[in-house]
């Protein structure tokens, strides 16, 4: 497979049975066969993806004086900013060739996850920049929330089976900048090859070229979409929901050839994470004698700690 399959979700949300079976089916078989698939039809509007975007280079060229003032301590990055090259993929010692801001879940405070989650950091410098954010932040989760019901059908489930674990969840959008590159780096790419932590990740169409996947032939491919389209991907805790039926895909951004150097890339990933406390066990339905358990039970609570500290983001 040479290029990332293609859906539209409105089938899903509003077409026939037939059209609502046939999207499952695709949807499903991209996820197996690559793990990346072209989503269109989505809730998010190109209105509201190019005001976070105008905000997120607003934010970037602000001095790095004051966006270090938005950096948390011990935070593990999960809100505000995280500087350039502090975070590396798991098993690398480089440090990425970008910087980024988290904006996270926002809970009632009656709810039994209000201290559990982090507050959201305000940007004072740019009144519109944290409205912005979180407007693309629901847009993105809703449409994740309608990704999932779409697997849950494809696994055998029921059509709700993730709605409770995600309500909540501790999801979060990153917005990405890739400084322009000023000299040759060394053992450094803007981003390394890894896979993500989450249960599927949204992609708004990035700013500039690099995303590429490792298909399971082996072969690093180019993953592009048209504007009105996310890209889509599987990450590690659906891998381990299910057994590697729907495996978490490799990917990276490469950097640029030396003559595009001079230009910076911004990327918005949304990664739809669970509550802390969904069972990410293998399903019962994933595991057979020709497809052994992989992996050990955890809680996504736990399974993220882990990983931050993997990545460098939190000390162990």
């Amino acid at each position: 497979m040479n290029e990332i399959p293609k859906v539209n979700l409105i089938d899903f949300v509003k077409g026939t049975p037939t059209e609502r079976k046939n999207f499952v089916a695709s949807l499903g078989n991209a996820f197996e066969t690559i793990g990346f698939v072209a989503v269109k039809g989505h809730l998010l509007t190109a209105e509201s993806q190019q005001m976070l975007y105008e905000q997120v280079k607003l934010f970037f060229d602000l001095p790095v004086s004051i966006k270090a003032k938005y950096e948390i301590e011990g935070g593990g990055g999960q809100r505000g900013y995280t500087g350039f090259g502090k975070e590396h993929a798991k098993n690398k010692s480089k440090g990425d060739l970008k910087e980024f801001w988290h904006f996270g879940q926002e809970v009632a405070t009656n709810s039994s996850l209000y201290k559990q989650y982090p507050p959201n950091i305000q940007v004072v410098e740019l009144p519109q920049f944290n409205a912005v954010g979180m407007k693309v932040y629901q847009l993105l989760e809703q449409t994740a929330l309608q990704i999932l019901q779409a697997i849950a059908l494809h696994l055998g489930l029921d059509l709700h089976y993730f709605d409770s674990q995600v309500q909540e969840g501790n999801s979060i959008l990153r917005a990405i900048h890739y400084p322009p590159i000023t000299s040759p780096p060394k053992g450094a790419v803007r981003a390394a090859a890894h896979g993500d932590i989450n249960l599927i990740t949204l992609l708004m169409g990035a700013q500039g070229s690099g995303l590429e996947v490792l298909n399971h032939q082996g072969k690093w491919i180019a993953a592009t979409a048209a504007e009105d389209e996310l890209i889509i991907n599987i990450g590690d805790m659906l891998s381990r929901l299910t057994n590697n039926r729907l495996k978490s895909t490799v990917h990276r951004v490469v950097n640029p050839p030396e003559e595009l150097w001079g230009h910076p890339r911004y990327s918005v990933p949304f990664f739809m994470h669970p509550v802390p406390t969904m069972d990410l066990s293998c399903l019962p339905a994933c595991v057979d004698k020709a497809h052994p358990k992989q992996y050990e039970d955890i809680t996504a609570g736990d399974f993220l700690q882990q990983r931050l500290k993997e990545l460098g983001l939190l000390k162990h």
